[in-house]
């Protein structure tokens, strides 16, 4: 069976999807899957072992000159990539009246999605052949692999999904695995930073255990930041400009994880590694850290990061740093 997969962004739900191939890998032999997905995270799906080829699509960056003369001639080329082959099923787990309008509507095959109740963008549930209900309040994975499974005819197991991508970094671990821990201090919106001088607070509690931080970056802002939280720490590691493949290859070594909530974050979680996620104004019940050895930590009250103390952090990073089992 050949099934194209419609998820294009962002980068968590990209990662939430992994776990319902693993399931439909193992409920139906032989199943292959390509998978439409945006540009910057075209690395993620080909990591899972079921996945055959990926399309990359580039809808955020089209946006900015839809109609312009070289955004149309790769409308267009993307367009017949798509419709290259012929799919048994077309599963759109995006939700969004872009997506289901630019992808689904132009792919050969039988087409899936969530009904107007369950889906992001109602609308977007017109263009699909088939509709399934599905429970909203769940976690997005179970939400992602409930879809899967009515789209493709078998029971939704009852286990903790898996990613299944693990296996394809851990198979070939940094030279200094296990002996650093990685801070993932970068998120999007400014109400989900953890402020600078909690982390520098951390990064002094954690300076007598002998373990190294490492702090990864993508813009510019991101990368000043990372600077003025090493300032003056001997064991603290500001990283070089790295693609996400280096990303996962780093997180995949680290003893543990302290991040915000961000991409990063569910890439954690998908390499199976322990991770304290700091959480304020989102709620981590339905989008929090989905696998293995996944720890939330919120304010007591309120919703304000900078209520949440690097005592307290550390109170929750200290067993995992002493527990062999997690490496």
């Amino acid at each position: 069976m050949q099934v194209l997969i419609v998820k294009t962004s962002s980068m968590g739900d990209v990662l939430h999807t992994l776990p319902a191939l693993t399931d439909a890998m193992l409920a139906i032999p032989g199943i292959r899957f390509d998978w439409v997905v945006e540009e910057g995270f075209s690395q993620i799906p080909s990591w899972h072992p079921a996945v055959e080829r990926v399309i990359p699509v580039a809808i955020r960056r089209w946006r900015k000159n839809w109609f312009g003369e070289e955004t149309r001639q790769q409308r267009c080329d993307f367009k017949r990539k798509v419709q290259e082959r012929s799919y048994d099923i077309v599963i759109d787990a995006q939700g969004l009246m872009k997506s289901a309008a630019l992808v689904t509507r132009v792919a050969r095959g039988s087409k899936h999605g969530p009904d107007c109740k369950s889906a992001r963008e109602p609308f977007a549930s017109w263009f699909y052949n088939h509709r399934h209900e599905i429970d909203k309040q769940q976690h997005a994975v179970e939400r992602i692999r409930e879809l899967f499974a009515k789209s493709l005819g078998y029971e939704k197991p009852q286990n903790k999904g898996d990613y299944a991508i693990a296996s394809h970094f851990l198979s070939h671990p940094p030279a200094d695995a296990g002996q650093y821990v990685v801070f993932l201090h970068a998120t999007t919106r400014d109400e989900k930073h953890w402020p600078e001088q909690n982390w520098r607070e951390l990064m002094q509690l954690i300076a007598p255990t002998g373990m190294r931080v490492k702090l990864p970056w993508g813009a510019t802002h991101e990368h000043q930041r990372a600077l003025r939280l090493a300032e003056g720490f001997s064991h603290v590691e500001v990283l070089p400009k790295l693609s996400l493949q280096q990303v996962a290859e780093v997180l995949a070594g680290a003893k543990a994880v302290v991040s915000v909530d961000t991409g990063l974050s569910h890439l954690t979680a998908a390499l199976d590694r322990p991770n304290i996620t700091l959480f304020g104004p989102t709620d981590p019940g339905l989008i929090g850290g989905y696998g293995r050895n996944q720890h939330v930590c919120c304010p007591d009250t309120g919703i304000r990061m900078a209520d949440i103390s690097a005592e307290r952090v550390m109170g929750l990073l200290a067993p995992l740093l002493t527990n062999e089992e997690l490496y």
